[in-house]
């Protein structure tokens, strides 16, 4: 792993989860490395992270004897550093953050995508890394909620209207600096709190996020027809020239 370019520039990496098995994909495969498009779910992933030319590095957290990565062939111009996973999303951040200790700095920023978003933009990875620059904190890409919500029981039926005014749906990557996320992650787990997005520890350590708004082409690969509606965004991006490559570059890490 790289040393950060200058002790006076504040250096940015990126940490991928990719320890999950994908249940509700009803496949023998785990949802990152199911072909898509040309290639796998997460060598797109790691293909569109590349493309911030501030990035020091990517670690990638895998599960405990994972075989399938090692058949992939990921063609990118950043170091990739794999770790082992944990049990939970969290778990499997807080490794990655760990090795991290050793190359960052309190204030250098982290990045956390999930491996099964292949479709984010790379204007919006360009829009996230400019928006929070002078953050303390940091923040995450979202959409604004736009239909009516709903808030419905354990048998479906409807309890209440939720006002829709103020929420966003989460998405990734979330961007924060590598002191602040460490300590609420830690915190979380000491207090068995199973987070499922960074956002949420952030929250729970007493800091607020800011949210950036994204595209709804940043899709979470969940069921199997989200796999086909990714390799649509896909095509349409090659087609518009909008995929990408490491040369392309994002100047601005922080």
């Amino acid at each position: 792993m790289p040393q950060s370019d200058t002790q006076s520039q504040t250096a940015l990496w990126a940490i991928v989860p990719a320890a999950g098995i994908g249940r509700r994909m009803d496949s023998d495969i785990p949802k990152q490395y199911l072909p898509l498009y040309g290639k796998t779910v997460i060598e797109y992933t790691l293909q569109k992270l590349s493309t911030i030319a501030a990035l020091s590095g990517i670690i990638v957290a895998i599960a405990e004897d994972d075989p399938y990565w090692p058949k992939i062939h990921v063609d990118v111009a950043k170091p990739i550093t794999v770790v082992k996973g944990g049990e939970e999303r969290c778990h499997s951040v807080l490794n990655a953050l760990t090795h991290l200790q050793a190359y960052c700095q309190p204030h250098d920023w982290v990045l956390v995508h999930d491996a099964a978003r292949p479709c984010v933009l790379s204007s919006d990875l360009h829009q996230l890394v400019d928006s929070l620059r002078d953050n303390e904190v940091g923040g995450l890409l979202g959409i604004p909620v736009r239909d009516t919500m709903k808030r419905a029981d354990q048998d479906g039926f409807v309890q209440k209207t939720v006002e829709r005014e103020g929420l966003w749906h989460a998405l990734t990557p979330q961007m924060f600096r590598f002191h602040v996320l460490y300590y609420a992650l830690c915190s979380a787990l000491e207090q068995e709190q199973l987070v499922t997005d960074e956002a949420s520890a952030i929250e729970l350590a007493g800091f607020s996020p800011k949210m950036i708004e994204g595209h709804s082409e940043n899709i979470k690969i969940t069921r199997p027809e989200d796999l086909t509606l990714a390799g649509f965004y896909l095509q349409q991006q090659t087609e518009q020239g909008l995929l990408g490559s490491s040369a392309d570059g994002l100047e601005d890490g922080g």
